[in-house]
């Protein structure tokens, strides 16, 4: 082992140690019944670098459900589909509002503000649904994710895909309001049908971790060199990842932890330290923004005591 893997191994073990230990953990989901079941006390940790040294920490093997991580992945799909025809039907631009907010719906005639909240994943949603019936689109997004994980046990949750539909009442209503305007093409029941289950995706930090890792090596693998997107394309996801990817806490979490990220109220966040390593943490506690609480905190300390901010040491 060289000395830069065992330092990196070595970090984050301490980490892991040290979020297991906090007392101040955030609250979980409850307006998603299945994620109020989850162990607040849970915490896991990976880091993957250039080389491929995977270094984990916690509960990095338990698999939990992604949510909203689910979107840089249909983002990059879409984009695939129709290049930057997509940026017609989605922003690109901060909210400023809660990921479920209707507001901006009405004052920018149903076009939503990036495709990171609710609004926007429903409308790529749509998108990657009018090339497909509903079980294609699913299995589709379902294949990739898989495949960029290199693990093909990765399944949706079931339970959580139906409780989402039981109560995802707010996303019915931004979905119909955006079907006014015609952003939204589908109908909306197959829209939100794969939009609930593709959030229900459940990945392991590990899983996670490795199928970022074309985000953090200008959209190749580079351990199979394999091209999962253009460089260009990658960097840009990597931007509105890093402007958008935690809603209105998307200021801060740049301001504390400097990277690219993108969260999901299942208590995950995938960052990527760009042309150093894939990086997936998972504590279910969230703070007021929907976002990690204890996840946050601990990408911070990871990033400080590595040097990995992309606004310098």
């Amino acid at each position: 082992m060289n000395t830069s893997a065992s330092r990196l191994e070595s970090v984050v073990r301490e980490i892991a140690e040290e979020m297991r230990a906090r007392p101040d953990r955030g609250e979980v989901a409850t307006y998603i019944p299945e994620l109020a079941r989850v162990d607040p006390g849970a915490f896991g940790l990976v880091v993957i670098d250039a080389d491929g040294t995977v270094a984990a920490g916690g509960d990095s093997d338990v698999p939990f459900s992604i949510q909203s991580i689910s979107k840089v992945f249909t983002l990059t799909l879409a984009l695939g589909m129709v290049g930057d025809r997509l940026w017609r039907r989605v922003g690109r631009e901060p909210s400023g509002s809660p990921f479920n907010s209707i507001v901006q719906l009405e004052y920018e005639r149903g076009i939503p503000r990036n495709p990171f909240i609710n609004a926007g994943a429903i409308a790529v949603t749509d998108l990657i649904l009018s090339r497909h019936k509903p079980r294609e689109a699913l299995g589709e997004i379902l294949r990739f994710m898989q495949v960029l994980a290199q693990d093909s046990s990765i399944v949706i949750d079931e339970a959580v895909a139906a409780s989402e539909q039981r109560t995802g009442f707010r996303n019915g209503a931004l979905a119909h309001y955006m079907k006014s305007f015609g952003v939204i093409e589908n109908p909306v029941e197959y829209v939100l049908g794969v939009y609930f289950h593709h959030c229900a995706i459940a990945m392991t930090c590990r899983q996670l971790a490795t199928a970022g890792r074309f985000l953090a090596h200008a959209g190749r693998d580079p351990t199979t060199g394999h091209s999962v997107v253009p460089p260009e394309r990658a960097r840009r996801i990597n931007a509105v990842m890093l402007t958008c990817g935690h809603y209105d806490g998307s200021g801060e979490f740049a301001y504390r932890v400097g990277l690219p990220g993108k969260s999901g109220v299942g208590g995950g966040i995938l960052a990527v330290a760009p042309g150093k390593a894939s990086i997936a943490v998972w504590s279910p506690g969230l703070d007021a923004a929907g976002n990690s609480h204890l996840g946050r905190i601990a990408l911070e300390a990871l990033t400080r005591r590595l040097g990995w901010s992309i606004f310098g040491v």
